[in-house]
């Protein structure tokens, strides 16, 4: 997830690998190097699997919790490892414009965050709430994203789907437990009350390519805000850069 302000970009994760990531960046007219920093949520490889190769040609600075840290430095050459900026569980950060704060969320990594970000723009004061990779709707989650007027939320698997699908029974476990991932019908209720707190823009993300489909998870976050154009909805794709 690129973040991009007046004066600041900003990564959120850096899955897939060097190459694609690079690519991506250049259909934005972006250079590596015109990145502020990049912030991780956890050390599972789809979050950070690019980040080695990338960072020994382009360092950058990265932003990550101390336990996630540790779990990605073990792939990185000691080049790579000089970019990793080590924090805390709670901890906020100024980049740019972009006053950044981590909380945590529930999920199966070593460790793992979510991100509320404060942009102080010409325009006034913008927050954006981030948050992947939730088994459950902690009470950690709903302060760190309350009041957000835009989200990128989890919405990772249609119940019936991940039920029926080929996923091996341990697997279907972990996702359906509260350090797994979070269901669209629970995450389309969470994303109401968070309607009633001031969200505008919601990007669905994480969305499984086997257990979800973008259609139907778009018409579960519909039924469960009372309509379309209450809250502005995107569906983030797996092979294409979608804009909220």
């Amino acid at each position: 997830m690129l973040i991009e302000t007046e004066t600041t970009r900003l990564l959120i994760d850096a899955g897939k690998n060097a190459k694609t990531l690079c690519r991506a960046l250049g259909e934005l007219s972006l250079m590596p190097e015109q990145l502020d920093a990049i912030i991780i949520t956890h050390d599972h490889r789809d979050h950070t699997a690019a980040l080695p190769v990338f960072l020994k040609h382009h360092p950058r600075p990265v932003h990550a919790v101390e336990a996630s840290a540790q779990v990605i430095a073990m792939d990185m050459d000691e080049s790579a490892r000089a970019c990793l900026l080590r924090h805390p569980p709670l901890y906020t950060a100024d980049i740019g414009n972009i006053q950044v704060s981590s909380f945590i969320t529930p999920h199966d990594s070593r460790f793992s965050v979510g991100y509320r970000l404060r942009v102080a723009a010409s325009d006034g004061m913008h927050e954006i709430g981030y948050a992947t990779d939730i088994g459950y709707v902690t009470e950690d989650v709903r302060r760190g994203l309350r009041g957000c007027e835009t989200v990128v939320l989890e919405s990772n698997h249609d119940r019936e789907m991940l039920l029926t699908g080929p996923y091996p029974r341990q697997l279907k476990e972990r996702i359906f437990s509260r350090y797994g991932h979070l269901a669209n019908d629970d995450s389309a209720a969470f994303a109401a009350e968070l309607a009633e707190q001031g969200l505008q823009n919601l990007m669905l993300a994480h969305l499984s390519e086997q257990n979800n489909d973008p259609a139907i998870a778009y018409e579960e976050f519909v039924m469960a805000l009372g309509g379309e154009n209450r809250v502005h909805i995107a569906v983030a794709a797996p092979d294409r850069i979608v804009e909220l």
